[in-house]
């Protein structure tokens, strides 16, 4: 027994070993806690750990939560004997002791957790085999209506635990649309919009899905899975809108009252309502079942229709669905009585007017619904004033209102004046109304002028719309303020394009004469104008209008020198940018009305890319066109008139420059500061920005990237990021410190293409804090610590000699002026 265990012991240290686990600083030592991870699924046998005794310990002892996996020899190694199983035990939690010779504890027990790391060996499963579930169509897209669920033993913080979810097959698939979607991490089961839209219980009532969940993250091909069917039945949507309601008008039931209802497909909704419109105060409530009331009574003469919105929202307050539109009809009673167009309604009536000649029409008014029975109103004369020569001389039709002589006819010097009382009722209420009927002088009389020939008038084209040029009168000797003797003027001839008008004071009867229209000399010179002046009532018969009731005046339009007009007031052209130097790209066209010539210039032509044909008026480009300089170009074209007073006018001519692809990539800044850190560990990658000149593509531009140089190819590897960006890769590590140039081909996808060859500096240097550090040393061109000195002292010196210098040149001009002082003392002659 004793050579077995020797033998044992020797095995487990040369697994020990050649194992790597004899490194002292790694995996030996003295006893003290001490925490293992060891990945679950490992052949026995393995070592964990050679604790060391001191004196006078001479053997180990483990105790706790072995499970008879774990084991220590005499000596101190411990070890486990079976794999481990994460999903039975993820933590072991041991205790070492060490014993001296007699057994007796000396050192612990010193706890040793083992914690025992996942491995991905247990699959993912789903809790049911099949799922049911149901869904109402035109459910709102994105809520679930149902969920899978999957489990998987191991561990959940690791990604041999991250499930996800799929739904592989749907079963029909109309025109290869999916109608339903899961939410991959937590199995809900929804709507998608195109579901939510076509999901018809009639057309198919139900569908299947097979769902799949791996583990993972669906990320490794390594990853187990597993499947489910899902079987889900179409159930037809009750939250549709309620046929509209008609609702009396003034009810005197008790209010609240129910008029329709709403209903959510699964319970629990809240409901409220919404106005279309902005009222003071909406008549109608919902309550959380669904029904909707009417609060107050409805006044159809009020308002005679209400459209609102029913809103369900769950229990967070997001909508359920769609709103659905209410539409409430109020439905008309009886209860307006009619009513008279005014206090009196005044006729007129011609003297020895025929019988059944009408005299006019009398209309009532009623507030309720127009085409109804309580709308329809009938007419009935019940008393005439005065009754002379008798009674029933007037009637009115029945439903027409027409009031029309019956009787025979009427003279003036007889009864001027009769007052009818006419019944207007509908079939509930009866009104009164009053009609004066005034008997008039006939109109045998014609209107007058003062004169036939109002002579000749001259005015500029350019007088004003709306001035008077010239009063006209004419007389009528019928019966004052009546039709027969109101006077109407018209124009008859010479003005066919309508320039003028004439308006009548109906107090005098003069008539006014006025501008409606611009006059224009270009057009016609002269007017011939006739008048024709007219009663509202007709002639009697045998009286016609003749030459006395016309006039006629001359109107002579004088010349007024105007500018240019140009056909529109901006021009618009579209060129390439890249359109050969002549090139015709837009043409401008005037007319003087005076019919002068007319030259065209530019001006505000800033870049002098356009010229103009002064007598054509046609553009053409002058210097090559650059869209990226100047997308739209706008001029100011002028057209002069050539002769008379050279008056101008000025439009704008806009081109827009058409992108061609005439710009090669670069890079979108400068890039200095690229650095990876010295030594690399693992592959580095830069990411940089690129750009170019031209129009943007839609949706993004399409740059490709290749290294220039062989010798950056063994090196680098550039790749495409999204439109706009790419990332330089290192292909190995085994860079020295210092700066590298990367040559970059870009290259636009454009038509043509073009490349651009950009640089890239990166430097790879000594990393502090994840910062490049480059410690200052020297550098050509710096000097050195000693030259700094001698430089020093070279200064000091040079600034001494100067001071010496300057201070022997004082003190010698100190000298000269004392010696010259006293010599000019000597020579000054002395005075009294």
């Amino acid at each position: 027994t004793m050579m077995r265990a020797q033998l044992h012991c020797l095995c487990l240290l040369t697994l020990y070993l050649t194992a790597g686990y004899g490194q002292e600083r790694k995996f030996s030592g003295p006893l003290k806690p001490m925490t293992f991870s060891i990945f679950e699924g490992q052949e026995p046998s393995q070592v964990i750990f050679q604790f060391k005794a001191s004196p006078p310990a001479v053997t180990f002892k483990l105790t706790g939560e072995t499970d008879g996996i774990f084991q220590i020899q005499p000596d101190g190694l411990l070890y486990h004997n079976k794999a481990l199983d994460r999903e039975t035990r993820a933590v072991h939690k041991l205790q070492v002791s060490t014993l001296d010779a007699y057994g007796a504890t000396v050192e612990g027990p010193v706890p040793i957790t083992i914690e025992v790391k996942d491995i991905n060996d247990n699959r993912p499963t789903f809790l049911q085999p099949n799922y049911e579930g149901s869904v109402r169509q035109n459910s709102r897209p994105g809520k679930p209506f149902m969920y899978v669920n999957a489990t998987d033993l191991d561990d959940p913080t690791t990604p041999n635990g991250q499930l996800i979810y799929e739904i592989i097959i749907q079963l029909p698939k109309v025109n290869d649309v999916m109608y339903f979607q899961i939410n991959n991490k937590t199995g809900a089961i929804s709507l998608t919009l195109e579901g939510s839209r076509e999901l018809d219980p009639i057309k198919n009532p139900s569908y299947r899905l097979v769902v799949s969940v791996k583990d993972m993250g669906g990320q490794n091909d390594h990853s187990f899975s597993d499947s489910t069917s899902v079987n889900i039945m179409v159930k037809e949507n009750i939250w549709k809108a309620p046929e509209p309601v008609e609702i009396v008008e003034n009810s005197t039931d008790p209010h609240p009252i129910k008029i329709t209802q709403v209903q959510w497909n699964e319970p629990g909704a809240q409901y409220s309502l919404v106005e279309k419109e902005k009222l003071s105060t909406l008549p109608f409530s919902i309550d959380q079942e669904g029904s909707i009331y009417v609060t107050q009574p409805l006044d159809r003469e009020e308002k005679d229709s209400y459209v609102f919105y029913a809103v369900a929202k769950d229990e967070m307050g997001k909508p359920l669905a769609f709103p659905l539109q209410i539409r409430v009809k109020v439905k008309d009673i009886n209860d307006n009585p009619p009513t008279c167009p005014s206090a009196v309604t005044v006729f007129e009536v011609q003297e020895n007017e025929d019988i059944g000649s009408n005299i006019g029409t009398f209309i009532g008014h009623d507030m309720d619904e127009e085409n109804t029975a309580n709308s329809v109103l009938v007419y009935k004369i019940v008393d005439q004033i005065p009754k002379l020569p008798k009674e029933g001389l007037f009637l009115v039709q029945t439903y027409s209102g027409v009031v029309q002589l019956a009787g025979q006819s009427l003279k003036k010097q007889d009864t001027p004046q009769y007052n009818l009382t006419i019944e207007v009722s509908d079939k509930d209420f009866k009104t009164l109304c009053h009609v004066e009927i005034n008997v008039i002088d006939i109109n045998d009389q014609i209107p007058i002028f003062e004169k036939s020939d109002y002579g000749n008038l001259t005015l500029a084209e350019d007088t004003a719309v709306g001035s008077t040029i010239l009063t006209i009168r004419a007389t009528d000797t019928d019966e004052p303020f009546t039709g027969s003797s109101k006077i109407l003027y018209r124009i008859i001839q010479g003005d066919s394009e309508g320039r003028l008008g004439i308006d009548t004071d109906p107090q005098t009867n003069t008539g006014y004469v006025i501008i409606k229209k611009p006059l224009d000399f270009e057009t016609v010179a002269i007017h011939n104008i006739v008048f024709q002046a007219e009663n509202p009532e007709p002639l009697v018969s045998g009286v016609h209008y003749n030459t006395s009731s016309s006039a006629k005046f001359k109107l002579i339009v004088t010349d007024v020198n105007e500018a240019p007009q140009f056909s529109q007031r901006i021009y618009q052209a579209k060129v390439r940018e890249d359109v050969a130097v002549g090139t015709k790209v837009g043409n401008v066209t005037a007319k003087d009305p005076e019919n002068l010539d007319i030259s065209y210039s530019l001006r505000d032509n800033t870049r002098g890319w356009l010229k103009i044909d002064p007598v054509t008026g046609e553009i053409f480009t002058t210097a090559p066109l650059d869209r990226e300089a100047e997308s739209l170009y706008r001029v100011q074209v002028m057209a002069t008139e050539v002769g008379g007073s050279s008056q101008s006018s000025i439009a704008s001519f806009h081109l827009t420059l058409l992108d061609v692809n005439d710009n090669p990539p670069r890079l979108a800044k400068e890039y200095t500061g690229l650095f990876l850190c010295h030594p690399l560990h693992q592959e580095g990658t830069l990411i940089f920005e690129v750009t170019d000149d031209d129009q943007r593509s839609f949706p993004s531009p399409h740059f490709s990237y290749s290294l220039v140089s062989e010798s950056s190819q063994n090196d680098w590897k550039v790749s495409r990021v999204n439109g706009t960006h790419a990332k330089l890769s290192t292909k190995h590590t085994n860079f020295e410190e210092g700066l590298y140039s990367v040559p970059i081909r870009i290259s636009d996808g454009g038509r043509p293409p073009l490349e651009g060859v950009v640089s890239l500096p990166v430097t790879f240097c000594t990393c502090v804090e994840g910062h490049c550090f480059q410690p200052a040393g020297h550098q050509p061109g710096m000097p050195t610590v000693g030259m700094a000195v001698g430089i020093l002292l070279a200064t000091f010196l040079v600034i001494g000699i100067i001071l010496a210098v300057v201070f022997i040149r004082i003190k010698k001009n100190e000298g000269k002026d004392t010696v010259e002082s006293a010599q000019a003392s000597e020579a000054q002659p002395l005075r009294n």
